[in-house]
């Protein structure tokens, strides 16, 4: 069984990496600056709050559970904002 100190440590990292991405994303807007590193370290921060998410759901209980899934399903919003907003940059077309 996770303890609730490790969800609550799990939504905080979660959090922490949708405030950066969320930074870089808006940067990354007004710049158009979509390929900086720290864009691509949002990307990858907001993947390890995914897989950290996954772990502890195993472990969780239904409330826990419930907790993660809206976690999930924020950090995922964001990380397909960021993939649709790389798809709509004029070099990416270049690349296909």
């Amino acid at each position: 069984m996770a303890t609730r100190q490790s969800i609550e440590d799990c939504i905080n990292r979660c959090e922490s990496a949708i405030l950066f991405a969320r930074e870089q994303y808006n940067e990354a807007m007004k710049q158009e600056h979509y390929y900086d590193i720290e864009f691509s370290e949002a990307q990858q921060g907001l993947e390890t709050a995914v897989m950290e998410i996954e772990k502890l759901l195993d472990s969780s209980n239904a409330q826990q559970r419930e907790q993660l899934h809206r976690q999930r399903v924020k950090v995922q919003q964001l990380q397909n904002e960021m993939i649709l907003q790389n798809h709509d940059h004029p070099l990416y077309s270049t690349w296909q």
